[in-house]
């Protein structure tokens, strides 16, 4: 699933693609909206919400997508070529005389008032990347399940939004917290809060999730299972934490993570 800076990026895109501009194209393949019509509406400003996008039109509406694992949008001037996969995968349109937003792969589309806007994101924790960054209210989110796998709660949605497995495995590194470890194992709730949030905002704008400093060998412990650790040479350590559907990766340096 993307990491919350790579939708933030997206918003931004789309939100300098469209804002301001009237639709002169609506296409929206999913059959709950197969005969809604925003053709005509100006697009007023493009926002995100941890992982969730928010296209907010005249006259009261938001049209809200999720890429959870696969979706994705791509912005084309007019006459350019699609490249973001066949046809079959598009499930929405926007264009107006400038640009045309095209959505692949979109699991999650919704067309609602914007007034009702938390009905989809509501449910979320203080976004790492809003200006009006609530690191209290995340705090207290985060330590109100102290025996919960450290891990696990910082990749839940309703504790922090904008969190996923690549910044998780990194924090928590950064931090010599073992994935596995309970929340009340975290020595400074406020340094790791804090750390998460510069790693986004530093990555924002690029696209590529770095905690390094090195694009060349951007991750220390994700997706290195079975490698030595940058840091000390003790071999990173791969494994699952949670159950059922909630089941996700870990990954871990033994001697610099203890827990």
């Amino acid at each position: 699933m993307p990491e919350g800076d790579t939708v933030w990026l997206a918003a931004r895109r789309l939100g300098t693609a469209l804002s301001g501009l009237a639709l002169t194209r609506s296409d929206l393949r999913t059959p709950a909206l197969a005969t809604a019509d925003l053709t005509g509406r100006t697009v007023q400003e493009v926002a995100s919400r941890g992982k969730h996008i928010l296209i907010r039109l005249e006259g009261g509406l938001t049209l809200h997508t999720h890429f959870r694992m696969d979706g994705t949008w791509h912005v084309y001037r007019p006459g350019k070529p699609w490249r973001g996969g066949p046809d079959w995968q598009i499930r929405a349109i926007l264009a107006n005389a400038q640009w045309t937003a095209v959505g692949y792969r979109l699991p999650v589309i919704d067309l609602l008032p914007t007034d009702e806007e938390d009905a989809v994101v509501g449910h979320l924790g203080p976004d790492l990347l809003a200006e009006d960054w609530d690191e209290a209210e995340a705090r207290r989110r985060l330590l109100r399940e102290p025996d919960r796998p450290a891990g696990e709660a910082l990749l839940d949605q309703r504790v922090v939004a904008g969190l996923g497995l690549i910044y998780v495995s990194e924090v928590l590194f950064l931090s010599g917290v073992a994935p596995q470890s309970p929340v009340s194992g975290i020595r400074d709730p406020d340094a790791l809060l804090r750390r998460s949030r510069r790693l986004l905002w530093a990555n924002r704008e690029r696209g590529a999730q770095a905690s390094t400093g090195d694009l060349r060998g951007q991750h220390y412990v994700y997706g290195r299972a079975g490698r030595p650790c940058r840091r000390c040479g003790t071999t990173i350590r791969f494994g699952r934490q949670g159950t059922g559907i909630h089941e996700r990766d870990a990954y871990w340096c033994p001697a610099c993570q203890p827990g």
